[in-house]
């Protein structure tokens, strides 16, 4: 059986070593290893990455207690050498030490057991025994925990039997009855757990809560350590410095300097609407005027599809009109009809449209349509036109 170097020391980062076991399977070229310093994926932890003989290796998993790691292609040798993606490794052990903590903060400061863990690419999460978790205390979590960081207080782990395991003030009974690893943070809590961690709550860094969310009855914390949190802190500057040179303001004043300018917003955006109103009612008085029997017509050159369905129940409020515009700029067509005996909007679309590789839909008494091209909407404007008895004119 392959010996597992990662529970000698997490910090081992190459090692020689030889293939015991060679496997072709159907997803892939599979190598057992005399040792092996790759960890598994198992206990909400992800697997270790690398190299065997510089060749990658692509997954790690573990099946009735024999590592198996998946690589590009054999290696030439039997004798490898094997190197971890260390950044990967050491943000895995930043995570596992600092959910650990994290959990047993929350059991101090909250009062909540933690259900689940979950380590990914992009955050990490905890779910915990907890309805609610109101914002002062979030930001009291977080300063504890960060405390116990600073304090620097060693990890520490090692291999008990049940009865000895028995005796150990342990967060939850492991599953496991022989052999039962134990990770301890000094003075804080003893945990059966088989991840790879830091060796002292320093090297986590920090722990930055991002979030709580609520989440099947219970809450969901979203938080970063170590450099993932360094890169948090950096991204949120970086947006941070862009909207002070935006606005021209300092840092401090932006979100006043924001709410000044969303006001501004909302009165221009009123004073449009007033304008468009104006504009559409003098629009719809000429469109009324000119129409061809019950028939409303025009392209527009950029309308809007939204300011083209207003328009269009303004003037089918006004009279018993058929109306049918279409936009140049997005390819688009809208269709209404006011009164009782016009056609249904959404069934003529849905009859004709895949014919002119359009999509959209409506009701009995207004549909909309969008096109990839200029020419297919053009193309189905037409012939919605004719079929309404009104040929576009050359």
């Amino acid at each position: 059986m392959t010996k597992k170097l990662y529970y000698e020391s997490a910090y081992t980062r190459e090692w020689e070593t030889r293939i015991t076991q060679k496997l072709e399977r159907e997803d892939g070229t599979y190598l057992v290893l005399e040792e092996t310093a790759f960890y598994p994926h198992g206990g909400g932890q992800p697997c270790d990455l690398g190299w065997i003989d510089k060749i990658p290796v692509l997954d790690v998993v573990q099946e009735d207690g024999e590592i198996l790691h998946k690589i590009e292609r054999l290696p030439e040798r039997e004798e490898v050498t094997c190197r971890l993606d260390w950044d990967r490794r050491f943000d895995h052990m930043q995570h596992h030490s600092g959910q650990h903590l994290l959990s047993a903060m929350c059991l101090q400061v909250c009062e909540a057991e933690t259900l689940s863990f979950h380590l990914g690419q992009d955050y990490t999460t905890i779910d915990i025994a907890r309805s609610d978790l109101p914002q002062h205390q979030l930001m009291m979590l977080e300063l504890e925990v960060n405390d116990q960081i600073y304090l620097n207080r060693q990890v520490t782990n090692y291999v008990v039997s049940r009865e000895q395991a028995a005796a150990l003030p342990l967060v939850k009974q492991p599953k496991v009855t022989d052999d039962i690893r134990i990770v301890e943070i000094e003075g804080i809590e003893y945990n059966a757990c088989g991840g790879t961690h830091v060796s002292a709550t320093g090297e986590i860094g920090m722990i930055k809560l991002l979030r709580a969310e609520k989440q099947k009855g219970h809450m969901r914390l979203y938080f970063k350590c170590g450099y993932r949190a360094l890169k948090e802190f950096n991204a949120g500057m970086e947006i941070l410095g862009s909207l002070s040179a935006r606005f021209n303001t300092a840092k401090e004043e932006i979100l006043d300097r924001i709410a000044k300018w969303d006001q501004e917003q909302k009165q221009l955006q009123a004073e449009l609407n007033a304008v468009k109103a104006e504009n559409d009612a003098y629009l719809a008085g000429k469109l009324l005027a000119e129409r061809q029997g019950r028939l409303v017509k025009h392209v527009f050159a950029d309308k809007p599809m939204k300011d083209m369905q207003n328009l269009a129940a303004k003037l089918t409020e006004q009279a018993e009109v058929i109306v049918l515009f279409a936009s140049n700029s997005d390819h688009k067509v809208v269709l209404a009809q006011g009164g009782e005996s016009g056609p249904a909007c959404g069934a003529f679309f849905k009859q004709h449209l895949a014919d002119y590789r359009g999509k959209g839909g409506g009701s009995d008494k207004i549909a909309q349509a969008g096109f990839s091209t200029l020419e297919d909407a053009m193309a189905f404007y037409r012939f919605t036109a004719q079929s309404l008895g009104q040929p576009e004119e050359e």
